[in-house]
């Protein structure tokens, strides 16, 4: 399980720029595989081995300064609530402000690890200035400089020793986690599978608020299903509720192997259930999509086909995922729905022999070379597919530098047509011989 950093703190202490620092020496390469980075608010980082995801929680207050200390004093809770280590940055030109004070008495309560990072120290007169923040009671803290990054080193080797190794776990029952936006009947539809009211179900968005698991062995399928329906209830603030929604939909997608995405297609495929598609496939897990509600859709001005190839543009160029029509309420096709979720968890974990491998696909590139570069020839001599736990190929190069996105685009395709890895995100590496 991975662990979850959020970084809170007042707007303009350097907040995001921490975040991009952090995750950029790994983002920047996971990034350049797909070409975009969608949700700047979310990340996975790496340090002395250990994995850990990192939410920035900032970006989010808007209106008058009451509006928006309240807004702050929100996100240090759904920090505390959500994650599993805080770092608090504060501003060594500002020194300890109101604010400031504030955040540090609701975290001094807290048991999880909080670290202060005291941001803009780029100099010796700004490391001693720096000695005020011990008055906010929380114990040492570390002094960065987020733009240049001096500083950051200690504050890592420190967060890692905190961190959980990550357990691997054989032969556990499949994991389904059910994620989507409030409301798109998530809760209905697990209730449905299970034919029993265990998840409350109103039409109050939102109603579920922890993410519940639930053992499913029926129809001769074994499994663990992850409802996170969860946001809470009483929030009015659209962004505290989607921002709810992102943060509980990381913590399922991680601890998940397949992830159900439901949406609504009265509403369509939205920026959100756009944001927590590319969380799954950033994270390598398996993704089934569900439209429910098609029953309620006017058939006139909308057709399966039209729907489907719609969110298919939306979701380009990772296509190969399928996609399901169900109804919760009337429960239409909720069977092939999970029997959906089944086989993608099985191409998931799908091996394939090297020789085998390399029979069909070094036979597929010597038709079909990467574009020569500057009059230099790229000459693949060895495929495999590498030891993880998730499909990701090696493919042995002479000069794998000149390998471009669309011809590793062109390789991936190739491997899903034979060997089909529908709703399963594959990795492709070309490396020097």
């Amino acid at each position: 399980m991975s662990n979850i950093v959020a970084i809170v703190g007042r707007p303009n202490v350097g907040k995001s720029t921490l975040f991009n620092r952090l995750i950029k020496r790994r983002e920047a390469i996971v990034d350049s595989v797909s070409g975009v980075t969608r949700d700047r608010h979310y990340g996975k980082s790496d340090w002395n081995g250990k994995e850990f995801s990192l939410i920035d929680t900032g970006g989010y207050a808007v209106g008058s300064d009451d509006v928006f200390e309240e807004e702050i004093r929100k996100q240090v809770q759904l920090a505390i609530d959500e994650a599993d280590i805080i770092i608090f940055v504060v501003d060594v030109e500002e020194g300890i402000t109101p604010m400031d004070s504030e955040v540090a008495s609701i975290l001094r309560k807290v048991k999880k690890p909080v670290f202060i990072a005291v941001n803009k120290v780029d100099n010796a007169m700004r490391v001693a200035d720096a000695v005020e923040f011990y008055n906010l009671g929380l114990g040492d803290y570390y002094t960065i400089s987020s733009i240049n990054g001096s500083g950051t080193g200690d504050l890592l080797d420190a967060l890692a020793k905190e961190l959980e190794d990550e357990a691997i776990e054989e032969n556990e029952l499949p994991r389904f986690a059910v994620v989507g936006r409030p409301n798109a009947g998530k809760s209905s539809f697990i209730n449905a599978l299970i034919g029993e009211d265990r998840n409350i179900v109103t039409d109050i968005a939102g109603t579920t608020r922890d993410s519940i698991d639930t053992k499913y062995n029926r129809f001769g399928f074994e499994f663990n299903l992850v409802d996170t329906a969860g946001i809470r209830k009483k929030s009015k603030v659209k962004e505290d509720l989607e921002f709810y929604s992102v943060m509980r939909a990381v913590r399922a997608i991680e601890h998940c192997d397949v992830a159900i995405l439901m949406i609504d297609a009265t509403r369509g495929f939205e920026g959100q259930d756009e944001n927590i598609f590319w969380l799954a496939e950033k994270n390598k897990k398996g993704i089934v999509i569900l439209v429910n509600k098609w029953d309620l859709v006017e058939k006139e001005t909308n057709t399966i086909r039209d729907f489907e190839a719609q969110i298919r543009r939306e979701i380009a160029p990772f296509t190969d995922v399928p996609i399901v029509f169900v109804s919760a309420l009337t429960k239409q096709r909720i069977y092939k729905a999970i029997e959906t979720a089944v086989e993608v968890f099985e191409n998931r974990k799908k091996r394939i022999a090297t020789s085998k491998l390399n029979e069909t696909m070094l036979e597929i590139i010597r038709q079909n070379p990467p574009p020569a570069n500057k009059g230099k020839y790229i000459k693949v001599k060895f495929c495999t597919q590498l030891p993880t736990r998730t499909p990701q190929f090696a493919f042995f190069a002479n000069l794998p530098q000149y390998v471009k996105e669309p011809y590793k685009r062109f390789i991936e395709n190739k491997l899903r047509e034979l060997y089909n890895f529908t709703g399963v995100p594959v990795v492709i590496y070309f490396r020097k011989k």
